[in-house]
């Protein structure tokens, strides 16, 4: 039964629902899990520990009865859950949800490409945030190769999925890679989205001055290509949208430094144990899992969901800080998905 959709405190509904189904992944990004902290000896949650299918199944039956319209599985790399399809297909089948989306670096995609398919999936966001193969290995943390993931972006286009690219920029590390990125994904008319670094979690040395701002961006790519702006398609759109002029391929940008989107935040986030959390920099979050294995109803568990959003009054990106981003604990993103 659908009810009334919540609003929190500063009058933004509940539309979407990150869901993580993992801790886990096999890349070592300085941004996400640098390997200094994750080593190979990292102990990740137990199996027992991450909610099962059908208690993730349960819980995004209550978030689309009061609103939530898409979905997107997100870790950890997500490809990692086995028989993940399965659970695509159980969520793409509750009335009421519009889209399911998938996150991933793209290393697992070859075999599980005709799977998700087949599930239903139609869209993936993929990150890779340079082409030099060097450049990528070091990036990833794992020496593995931009060419592996070039090779499986090819087969999921062959195969009919849309897709983005994600490329997470930072200063002096890889923002000579915006151009050649631009120029390789605009040959393949796949949407690239630069994403200003930002200050997840609290091991990935963070700092203002590591920042390329969505305006920065704009200036390098206007050198070589004229850019119109894209009206946003609905309330809550993360990524500020152009296309290069006389193409249909857009780029996109998400500025959570420079431009703030707080305002019109629609997104809940699950992460792969339950925890339900308001905001991508949260300190703390709200146990759903406890409720759902100690026995409560749905209406029980509903009204803690509404309750934790009619509370919500999240605004990192607004009241960010140098000081604040330096001293603030905060959930890291390979917990909460990103």
């Amino acid at each position: 039964m659908n009810r009334i959709t919540p609003v929190d405190q500063m009058n933004r509904p509940i539309r979407d629902l990150r869901i993580s189904v993992t801790d886990r992944c096999n890349f070592r990004c300085s941004y996400c899990m640098p390997k200094e902290i994750f080593g190979d000896d990292f102990a990740f949650m137990p199996k027992s520990e991450l909610l099962t299918f059908e208690e993730i199944e349960r819980l995004t039956e209550l978030f689309v009865s009061i609103g939530v319209k898409k979905i997107r599985l997100t870790g950890g790399e997500p490809l990692l859950r086995k028989e993940l399809p399965d659970l695509i297909s159980r969520l793409g089948a509750i009335e009421g949800v519009e889209d399911v989306a998938l996150t991933t670096n793209g290393t697992m995609l070859g075999s599980h490409i005709q799977g998700l398919h087949n599930a239903g999936l139609r869209r993936l966001n993929i990150s890779l945030d340079a082409l030099d193969p060097e450049l990528f290995g070091k990036l990833n943390g794992r020496g593995i190769d931009s060419a592996l993931i070039l090779k499986q972006i090819d087969r999921a286009q062959q195969a009919g999925f849309e897709i983005k690219v994600n490329m997470v920029v930072q200063k002096d590390v890889n923002d000579s890679e915006i151009l050649p990125m631009a120029a390789y994904f605009k040959s393949k008319g796949i949407t690239l989205r630069f994403i200003e670094f930002m200050d997840v979690g609290n091991d990935n040395g963070w700092s203002f001055k590591k920042v390329v701002t969505k305006k920065e961006m704009i200036e390098r790519l206007s050198a070589v290509y004229k850019l119109e702006p894209i009206e946003s398609d609905y309330f809550g759109e993360v990524a500020s949208r152009y296309r290069y002029e006389g193409t249909n391929t857009e780029v996109g940008f998400i500025t959570s430094v420079s431009e703030s989107f707080c305002s019109s935040c629609t997104r809940a986030r699950l992460s792969s144990n339950g925890i339900f959390y308001t905001c991508l920099f949260a300190s703390s979050g709200f146990d759903l899992r406890a409720l759902l294995r100690g026995g409560a109803t749905d209406e029980e568990i509903l009204a803690a969901i509404i309750g934790v959003w009619e509370r919500r009054t999240d605004r990192y990106s607004d009241e960010r800080t140098e000081q604040t981003a330096k001293n603030r604990k905060k959930i890291d993103m390979s917990y909460i998905g990103g």
